[in-house]
């Protein structure tokens, strides 16, 4: 079958790779297009070689429109005469002019288990609400959100410490195995869709730099998921509130549950506990340990690393920068 991909970043590579590798002819690609670093990251960001890249090795046509929805969009899919699209993490809902120019319209290769956690950053979100396991699903393309007849889903274990960006890395050949399986079974007319339980649906909204802020009201479990599911974007951050100075933004990078300590139920979540460890109180008079930080200006680095090189004294906390 000809077939153009329509994707960027981590996720949509090993599907794009397994596709040229495929007996099917890979027409063209459409990908994000290039921005300054730093720009539009998120599960749209361009890392790793690149979906660009990937297609010039190969001499396939690139498309890198701002819409692919535009009238130029759908004469450049007409063009290429594809017979499927093949979408992952592209980060535009495609209209039914765009779903219009191909025989079998498109399939979608989505990181949850639909009808869970529906938009642009699913693992972030199932991480995020301590979901233990989350998967692939393929759906047929619809103009609506993430809402398609499901024609393959799989399920992944999540692990109790892995970050967004570690589970994506394990998703993303799951999910070029599942595409590269519906599309066999598309050219052969043997799929069979499943509708989606709209009653079960739940958004997961795209990524902004505030989703990292870090309430540390919450409890210790909730405070690490959130600490997990940010990485490796937006990143979890607080400030450093101490006696006679400026609140210092932070970056905190990986926090463990730890026992909680009697002294944390007396006191307002986000005090730092003084010791030999970084050890901060949350909701519920629980406890948790920072194990890695990157202090504003600063390099990453470990706890004891930080302390070595910053007392922190009683009444030190984090929290927002103007609490």
């Amino acid at each position: 079958m000809r077939l153009v991909m329509m994707g960027t970043g981590t996720f949509a590579e090993p599907t794009f790779s397994a596709l040229l590798a495929s007996r099917h002819q890979v027409v063209g690609l459409v990908t994000q297009p290039d921005r300054p670093t730093g720009k539009e990251r998120g599960s749209t960001r361009q890392v790793r070689r690149g979906m660009k890249e990937i297609a010039l090795e190969r001499n396939i046509p690139v498309n890198q429109p701002e819409s692919i929805n535009t009238p130029e969009g759908v004469d450049v899919l007409k063009n290429w005469q594809p017979e499927l699209l093949v979408v992952a993490a592209y980060g535009q809902i495609l209209s039914k002019d765009v779903l219009a120019t191909t025989r079998h319209g498109g399939i979608n290769i989505h990181a949850s288990l639909l009808p869970k956690y529906r938009g642009a950053a699913p693992i972030a979100w199932a991480i995020y609400h301590g979901e233990k396991e989350t998967g692939v699903t393929i759906i047929k393309m619809s103009v609506f959100l993430d809402a398609g007849d499901m024609l393959a889903q799989e399920a992944m274990a999540i692990g109790p410490e892995e970050t967004a960006g570690e589970l994506e890395a394990r998703l993303a050949p799951l999910g070029a195995r599942l595409a590269l399986q519906v599309t066999e079974q598309i050219e052969a007319g043997t799929t069979k869709g499943i509708k989606q339980d709209k009653s079960m649906a739940t958004k997961a909204p795209k990524l902004l730099k505030e989703h990292g802020l870090i309430d540390w009201s919450r409890p210790a479990q909730d405070v690490c998921n959130h600490i997990r599911a940010m990485r490796p974007w937006p990143t979890a951050y607080t400030f450093l509130h101490e006696a006679n100075q400026a609140p210092s933004r932070a970056i905190i990078l990986r926090a463990w549950v730890v026992s909680s300590l009697a002294e944390a139920s007396s006191l307002p979540a986000g005090t730092i506990i003084p010791g030999a460890r970084l050890v901060v109180g949350v909701g519920k008079g629980q406890v948790v340990e920072i194990h890695a930080i990157q202090p504003a200006g600063k390099r990453a680095m470990t706890a004891a690393e930080f302390l070595r090189g910053h007392a922190v004294k009683p009444g030190a906390r984090f929290g927002p920068e103007t609490a």
